[in-house]
């Protein structure tokens, strides 16, 4: 039975949505108010602020780095449930932690500990991988894509207009919405993965180097996959870390202008994820939407390079919209070539390499920006690390088009009392 055969399983789903959303709409919310409140709490300069800001993803990626696999397999040996409220929870006492920060030592404080918990988006897909059929995960998955879409909609924008009343009230509401989140999933979210579906937590694979050996030796294409996706990501890092002071340096804006940029951003991201990519995957396919959506994300990351007026931005954007079919389309391709009971270390596996592409993504792109837009830089190019992300696209469309997968197979469930085959997931307990 699947999500759209049971009304619980479609409510379990929403919730899902309704998670990646307010997650995301917490973290846009506190965007165009970062480098104001390192500013007030440092005293630092723009580009200044722009290194300390990379280095607070930085903590909080080095800590998802580390566990990400470790919450993966406990996902796997506990469920789903308990890892995700445990994450949400996380989010908020971050959120709290940051609104309150009398120094910086606080705001690095509260990413690490959201890091070691932050597991919310690599759950949610194992969530959804477990109550979906292979043939429609890319479409599920673009849930999550149609949650981060809208969030980033809503959350830099109402991020902008609270940021007139002051730097740290952005920060408290992210903080009410992430507790609130939890307290109702408390309540209404089921399990999704069965007790005979779980595997015994293994410390051995419990992070990032032996998840990823282990998967490898299943499902070999699994590795490449792996590494297509984390250019991709590592790329979108120029997007994240160094949009904000991209806009202000080179074109002055508000912001509530920077709000506003983010939120076509995440227009884009609803409609491709959210709508289109449920039409798309049937009509053509998981590779060639990967394929065109990395050439639509190489030119769009150039337009952003040498654009010279505001307007080229928003123009770039619209380029690059249907690059949000990438990301869906390759955790579907990965998803397909294991099994249910190790939905959770794969996720574990790519949280693991998000992780590392925050870590070195958000390092390399703002000293990057910081130096290529530096009134004395020998090489004025304050939009070299756009130029650096479309680089890492066609790397990873390289990649994929060597590597590329037959056609989605679900592997068999390995348990150590019997062998048992399967194509469509069963629901979650109590369904």
């Amino acid at each position: 039975m699947t999500a759209a055969d049971d009304p619980r399983l479609r409510h379990a789903l929403a919730f899902i949505f309704v998670t990646v959303l307010v997650d995301t709409i917490g973290f846009g919310i506190v965007i165009p108010v970062l480098p104001k409140l390192i500013g007030a709490l440092t005293g630092a300069t723009l580009t200044g602020a722009a290194r300390i800001s990379g280095w607070l993803m930085v903590g909080y990626a080095v800590m998802q780095f580390a566990f990400g696999p470790v919450m993966g397999g406990l996902s796997d040996r506990f469920g789903r449930r308990p890892v995700l409220l445990a994450s949400l929870l996380a989010f908020g006492v971050d959120y709290l932690a940051m609104a309150f920060a009398p120094t910086l030592a606080w705001l690095f404080a509260g990413r690490l500990v959201a890091g070691i918990t932050g597991a919310s988006f690599n759950t949610a897909y194992a969530y959804i991988a477990d109550v979906t059929p292979p043939e429609k995960r890319a479409a599920n998955f673009g849930l999550i894509g149609l949650g981060f879409g809208f969030g980033f909609v809503i959350g830099p924008a109402v991020g902008g207009i609270l940021g007139q009343y002051g730097t740290r009230l952005p920060f408290l509401v992210a903080a009410g919405l992430a507790l609130a989140n939890a307290a109702y999933g408390w309540f209404i979210l089921p399990e999704s993965l069965g007790a005979t579906d779980r595997r015994p937590f293994d410390w051995r694979r419990a992070n990032a180097v032996g998840s990823l050996l282990h998967l490898r030796a299943q499902a070999p294409v699994v590795l490449a996959l792996a590494a297509a996706t984390f250019l991709v990501i590592f790329a979108a890092m120029a997007l994240q870390s160094t949009w904000t002071f991209y806009v202000i340096q080179r074109f002055g804006w508000t912001p509530a202008e920077v709000g506003y940029s983010l939120a076509a951003v995440g227009v884009s991201a609803a409609v491709m994820q959210g709508g289109l990519l449920r039409f798309a995957v049937p009509r053509y396919g998981e590779r060639r939407l990967i394929v065109v959506g990395g050439i639509s994300a190489v030119a769009a990351y150039l337009i952003y390079a040498v654009a010279d007026r505001g307007w080229m931005l928003y123009a770039g954007i619209a380029v690059g919209a249907l690059s949000g079919f990438i990301y869906p389309s390759l955790q579907a391709l990965m998803s397909a070539q294991v099994g249910r009971n190790e939905q959770g270390e794969l996720q574990g596996s790519v949280a693991s390499l998000f992780s590392l592409a925050n870590i070195l993504g958000p390092a390399i792109m703002t000293q990057l920006f910081a130096w290529s837009a530096a009134p004395d830089a020998v090489v004025h190019v304050p939009g070299a690390p756009f130029l650096l992300a479309a680089l890492c696209v066609g790397g990873a469309l390289a990649i994929f088009r060597a590597a590329a997968p037959p056609a989605p197979q679900m592997r068999p469930i390995k348990t150590k009392m019997t062998t048992m085959s399967t194509t469509t997931p069963s629901p979650p307990d109590g369904a």
